[in-house]
């Protein structure tokens, strides 16, 4: 089949020509047919109408061609052979099945196109590496006489640009895209290509969730007549590297590469920290690897991320080394650089070694700023040395030439308030107010919040009528700390007359103040007054929240008004606020101690119905509470539930269960539970192997219990435990297999065997067998563990009178021998 198509199709465009004659090759083969049918000649008679096809099909064949390349499969979900007009958006992931609709960005997947880039290849899975400084070898390369390239860093947009219409629009038309459909992301195209770069970049940062952007980011990528300016690329760097998601930075800055975009050391940086968020170190370090290939010579800004993210992963040795190298190679270090190994000093405890790293700073040619000393001074602040906190600001004012300003004060005023130091903070006040800085009422509200913290109430209020008189009038933070004051002090009546002080004085309470009040009447047993208070909310124009419900259902679980605290649950549910699992746990743990079995069960179904944050731990309490009723059949039903509701039985769920079946007798069911968690991984824990050798040595069934522990001691080790057994078979009277156990316990020999031995003497006594307890003695002396003397000589004496005189001056000559008794001593005893 021959198309004639030079009037349109001329030599000026030939790339077009050619374009179409691949896509008919693609479509119609040799032949001319499409699935079977001629193709129709719409296309001659209206030729303008095939040009959308052969751009789309142009940008398809580069794709096709590109996976080819990479011995990748082109084809699936490529082009989508129906002729309903949608291929295009079904690729894209806009249409699913039938009407089904669903957003491109959440079914794009980034890292289908960008897996296997060169320039990434050293950067692994992270591992432990702490004293590896290979990737430190990279700044020996440095080009000390290169001219650094002038970097784009930080794009700063202002509120026109974030407020913009355009931008608007977008974030309007993203919010809904888990209704798209081809209109709205035709829109979105379309208004994508009106955006100036700057806008666009306020677009990715107005986003709530950076995965969102990254998704958009890429969509936008694809788009055909459009390509993001390089200031793009660093915005989306810049927003990834305040998460975790360094694959999804590190797959950006690979774009990049592919784009010809220049990669600037402040790329590197972004990708850097995402790492460091991650906690993937080790791959961090590795980036600087990446700049050495792409030609990139690291700068100051690069070093200090590297060194800043080394201390934040609690690596402050090998931040040194780093720094130690960066000085080898002539990056000379700056006070942002020692500012990051004062802060790793501090976190470290090691607080003299921050103040001594400030001390040496002028040598090295670099001066300490305010920002130096207050780090020091917070973490004084936390460890209660105030008095040095005094002194480092003397030394900040005569030695760094320093002077103290209202940021030093109000910094110095909002650290001591809080952690406690309330005194101290009102002096720096004090001396602020004399150096004529005026204090906000926000530093004032630090202090008052300190003292009311601390039940010094009378100061506060002092305080509250101080900044009356300054004209500092106190607002809703202030009047609500000293409210909590009262509540805490148990003057619930104070606080509601101050309640209804900030009425007077024009300071309208707010949700925080309501939830103090309540909280400290919950606190005076007076839970059914603060559920009447919270009844009147709409009157009294305020708004419950979720923790203002969460203390009032505390208070009435206290109370043990459990029907008032399920009803409290299920209007937080209507309200749209969620109970934490904590909050349910709590609920459905008071409701089983009554004895309401069903009544917690139902519970805990409702909150499952309504989307509530049900957790492992709320089954397994509910499976104790009917394992306690001994109801093992629902207990085990609930079990199943678990999986049902996509909940993973933990150990303590296992445990709580092995317990219950063993209390049953029956061990068996017993075996397979254990052997059913060994197998899924979970490690038993001290109080699971108390269990287990409680229920078998209870059931006498030793062989097997010593199967299972072989089994449990391979998945986690109990040194203790063959311990607890033989106490356990102790305990029950079952001596003869206590002691064939004895010599697993006198291989370590250590104080606990002293303690297991002397208990099986004891037991052997009791029974009236002091040969065996000798017999036990011995092995320990044999073993060089010394028994009890005063015990050995329970043993002597019962051996005397059994008629056993040689093995009890045997026993008493072993303890004169090792000097613990003397010769004249042991023939008193024998006499």
């Amino acid at each position: 089949m021959l198309y004639n198509f030079n009037s349109y199709f001329r030599i000026r465009k030939p790339h077009k020509f050619i374009a179409f004659l691949h896509f008919h090759t693609f479509v119609c083969g040799n032949s001319g047919q499409f699935n079977g049918q001629e193709v129709s000649y719409y296309f001659l008679e209206n030729p303008l109408a095939c040009i959308g096809l052969v751009a789309y099909y142009s940008s398809f064949l580069s794709r096709t061609s590109f996976a080819s390349s990479r011995g990748q499969p082109a084809g699936k979900g490529e082009i989508d052979e129906t002729n309903d007009g949608y291929g295009r958006f079904r690729q894209m992931g806009s249409w699913d099945n039938g009407d089904q609709q669903d957003s491109s960005f959440d079914k794009f997947d980034e890292a289908k196109e960008f897996d296997d880039d060169d320039d990434d290849k050293e950067v692994g899975e992270d591992g432990d590496g702490d004293d590896d400084d290979d990737d430190f070898m990279v700044l020996n390369s440095f080009n000390r006489n290169g001219e650094q390239r002038e970097g784009i860093g930080r794009v700063e947009l202002d509120e026109d640009e974030l407020r913009h219409p355009l931008v608007r629009e977008i974030c309007r038309l993203i919010e809904l895209r888990s209704a798209w459909n081809p209109k709205l992301e035709g829109e979105l195209r379309h208004l994508l290509r009106s955006l100036k770069p700057r806008q666009v970049c306020a677009v990715l940062r107005s986003q709530a969730d950076e995965r969102v952007a990254l998704k958009l980011f890429y969509w936008a990528d694809r788009q055909w007549r459009y390509r993001h300016d390089p200031i793009v690329y660093y915005t989306m760097l810049e927003v990834l590297s305040k998460t975790k998601l360094c694959q999804g930075a590190r797959r950006v800055l690979r774009l990049m590469a592919r784009r010809g975009i220049v990669r600037q050391p402040e790329a590197f940086g972004y990708v850097m920290v995402s790492y460091g968020r991650a906690g993937k170190l080790r791959n961090a370090m590795q980036v600087l690897t990446l700049m050495q290939r792409a030609g990139v010579d690291p700068d100051l800004s690069v070093c200090n991320t590297a060194i800043n993210v080394l201390v934040k992963g609690n690596k402050l040795e090998k931040a040194l080394r780093f720094l130690a190298r960066m000085q080898l190679v002539e990056i000379t270090p700056n006070v942002v650089t020692y500012n990051s190994l004062i802060k790793g000093y501090c976190d470290l405890h090691r607080i003299d070694d921050a103040i001594e790293l400030i001390a040496e700073m002028p040598l090295k040619g670099c001066y300490p700023d305010k920002v130096s000393y207050y780090t020091v001074m917070g973490f004084l602040c936390k460890e209660k040395r105030v008095k040095e906190v005094r002194e480092l600001m003397d030394k900040m004012m005569k030695e760094s030439k320093l002077i103290p300003d209202q940021v030093t004060y109000n910094t110095l005023i909002h650290m001591l308030s809080k952690h406690g130091h309330g005194d101290e903070a009102l002096e720096f006040l004090r001396e602020a107010e004399e150096r004529g800085f005026r204090i906000d009422k926000v530093g004032y509200s630090a202090i008052v919040h300190s003292f009311c913290k601390a039940g010094r109430i009378d100061i506060a209020k002092e305080l509250v009528n101080e900044m009356f008189r300054k004209g500092c009038f106190p607002d809703v933070v202030t009047y609500t700390a000293v409210l909590n004051g009262f509540c805490l002090v148990g003057k619930v009546d104070k606080a509601k007359e101050m309640l209804k002080q900030m009425y007077k004085n024009g300071c309208k309470p707010n949700t925080v103040s309501y939830t103090a009040l309540l909280h400290g009447l919950c606190r005076s047993g007076k839970s059914s007054e603060a559920r009447e208070m919270m009844n009147l909310s709409e009157e009294e124009w305020w708004t419950p929240n979720a923790v203002t419900y969460g203390v009032v259902m505390h208070g009435l679980c206290r109370e043990g008004k459990l029907s008032e605290a399920c009803d409290i649950v299920r209007e937080m549910i209507r309200k749209s606020f969620f109970p934490t699992p904590v909050e349910i746990n709590l609920l459905i743990q008071s409701l089983c101690r009554e004895g309401k079995m069903d009544e917690a069960k139902k519970f805990m179904q409702e909150c499952l119905n309504k989307g509530c944050a049900v957790n492992v731990v709320n089954f397994t309490t509910l499976i104790h509470g009917y394992c306690q009723k001994d109801d093992l059949e629902t207990a085990l039903s609930l079990l199943d539930d678990m999986y049902l509701n996509n909940k993973h039985p933990d150990v303590v769920t296992y445990t709580t269960v092995i317990d219950a079946l063993g209390k049953k007798g029956r061990i068996e069911e017993a075996t397979e539970f254990t052997m059913k968690m060994l197998k899924k991984g979970l490690d038993p824990t001290p109080v699971t192997y108390r269990t287990v050798i409680h229920r078998y040595c209870q059931m006498g069934r030793v062989e097997d219990l010593l199967k299972l522990l072989e089994k449990m001691l391979s998945r986690q080790s109990c040194r203790t435990v063959y311990n607890q057994v033989i106490e356990k078979l102790c305990s029950f009277g079952n001596l003869e297999e206590a002691d064939k156990l004895l010599g697993k316990v006198l291989r370590t020999a250590s104080r606990i065997d002293a303690k297991t031995c002397h208990i099986l003497m004891e037991s052997y006594l009791s029974k009236g067998i002091p040969l065996s307890a000798y017999k036990v003695a011995c092995r320990m002396f044999n073993r060089n563990l010394i028994p009890e003397l005063k015990l050995c000589e329970k043993v002597s004496k019962r051996l005397m009178l059994d008629g056993k005189c040689e093995e009890a001056d045997r026993l008493m000559l072993h303890f004169v021998e090792r000097g613990h008794i003397s010769p004249q001593c042991q023939e008193h005893l024998g006499t």
